[in-house]
């Protein structure tokens, strides 16, 4: 099933042609409306007529997070604040949030995607969708409450917190789509248990999961604890929000990128040189339709792979693999370059093993040191002592085996770890403090 399936279908020839006309305009665009890009084409002795086919956009520089930042916060928007009709902006915590303004063009567009992404994953016009992203200058929430919307699906507008009444609420109105990130929907199985709710007996049917990097095994215990398809959505507020890309219902591998308004390229994150078709790199975007706040090359420092090849689904597409995390968050222990996905990966293969955890880095006379904290079900925690010592024993074998690298164990009783109603919190590195 398609939302627009002339232009989910379009022919590689035809969409490449199309994203070339849309990419000379906003070029056109943002030399013409945003001082930054004028300076910056400028100086490097850039003309946007200088780019006459895709490929040329390799010759183009980046954005970076630092530069919207810096022109915090309404310098790099390329329209006229009276036809700005919503702002957006990042949480901030590293620095000055990052602002984004949307058109009326622009909120159609992303409706449209969001609703496009919603059929993808499998949801219908008869949907009853419980969203629990959160509502605010964060975009998930409302992203997703207004692509629901123009589905034609009923939308409970929920947002993050009071586990308890989403239980009760998803358990009532018979709630058939759950939107959250896939920490909290393992939460709300949790919750669910305790208030003597078998969440698995609900309506639910579809989980469209974003906003954090989990792994294939952790979606595989989301769909035995929720009795659901668990699907990938990504999104970055500064490009739109959710519903830049989706995986589908059919094939569930990759995540179909909406080439239509947004052209994906994969590079070295050292060298800024793009990488072969299905190698890990950085995915760095260009937005091309955009009129409030269009970004050229923005580095969004996920790290990501992308394929060409057609998909079993019949959208045209190109699919980008799930993050395995991000360039910025990447720990390096020792000399080894380790993401949290990687080691959640081990953990949910071993049995027993709860998918709450935390990582904690250290340093003590000048060498790294990591610790890896996980909760253990009520059953195994009242086992042995030797027997959990075994447990920690293999699960730090099979990191140092598979990653490289050598750490600490520790487990923990259930319930320990702080949960989160947004995006989880998984590395505490105490070498930056």
């Amino acid at each position: 099933m398609y939302f627009n399936e002339e232009i989910e279908t379009l022919p590689r020839q035809a969409l490449e042609a199309l994203q070339l006309k849309r990419l000379q305009g906003m070029l056109e665009r943002i030399y013409a409306n945003v001082p930054f890009y004028r300076e910056t084409f400028t100086k490097n002795g850039i003309n946007p007529g200088d780019v006459k086919s895709l490929d040329d956009l390799r010759r183009m520089p980046f954005t970076l997070k630092q530069d919207m930042r810096d022109s915090y916060p309404y310098g790099l928007f390329a329209a006229n604040m009276e036809d700005i009709v919503r702002i957006h902006a990042s949480s901030g915590t590293t620095g000055k949030p990052t602002v984004v303004g949307y058109t009326q063009k622009d909120i159609n567009t992303w409706t449209e995607l969001i609703a496009r992404s919603f059929v993808t994953a499998g949801a219908h016009r008869g949907d009853i969708i419980h969203n629990a992203y959160g509502y605010g200058l964060f975009t998930g929430g409302l992203g997703a409450h207004y692509g629901a919307e123009n589905l034609g699906a009923s939308v409970i507008p929920m947002s993050g917190g009071n586990t308890k009444r989403q239980i009760l609420i998803m358990k009532d109105f018979g709630s058939t789509v759950l939107t959250c990130t896939p920490s909290y929907s393992l939460y709300l199985a949790e919750a669910a248990l305790e208030e003597g709710v078998d969440i698995r007996s609900l309506n639910l049917r579809v989980g469209i999961f974003g906003a954090e990097p989990w792994s294939e095994s952790m979606r595989q215990e989301i769909q035995e604890k929720l009795n659901i398809s668990a699907i990938d959505i990504y999104g970055l507020s500064e490009i739109m929000g959710p519903g830049v890309a989706i995986e589908c219902q059919e094939a569930k591998c990759g995540l179909h990128i909406w080439e239509d308004h947004f052209i994906p390229e994969i590079i070295n994150p050292e060298t800024g040189e793009r990488v072969p078709e299905g190698e890990l790199g950085e995915l760095v975007i260009t937005t091309i339709t955009k009129e409030g706040i269009p970004l050229l090359r923005y580095r969004t420092r996920d790290i990501t792979s992308i394929t060409y090849e057609p998909c079993i689904c019949g959208r045209s597409h190109a699919r980008i693999a799930r993050m395995s995390g991000r360039s910025d968050d990447m720990l390096i222990i020792r000399g080894v370059n380790v993401f949290p996905s990687q080691i959640e990966s081990i953990l949910m293969q071993v049995e027993g093993v709860e998918p709450h955890y935390i990582l904690i880095v250290d340093r003590k006379d000048n060498l790294d040191s990591l610790e890896v904290q996980v909760e253990v079900g009520e059953r195994l925690f009242s086992d042995e002592v030797k027997h959990l010592q075994s447990l920690a024993a293999t699960i730090e074998k099979q990191i140092k085996d598979l990653l490289g690298i050598t750490c600490k164990v520790r487990l923990v009783e259930p319930k320990t770890i702080m949960r989160s109603e947004g995006k989880a919190k998984r590395v505490i590195d105490n070498r930056v403090r």
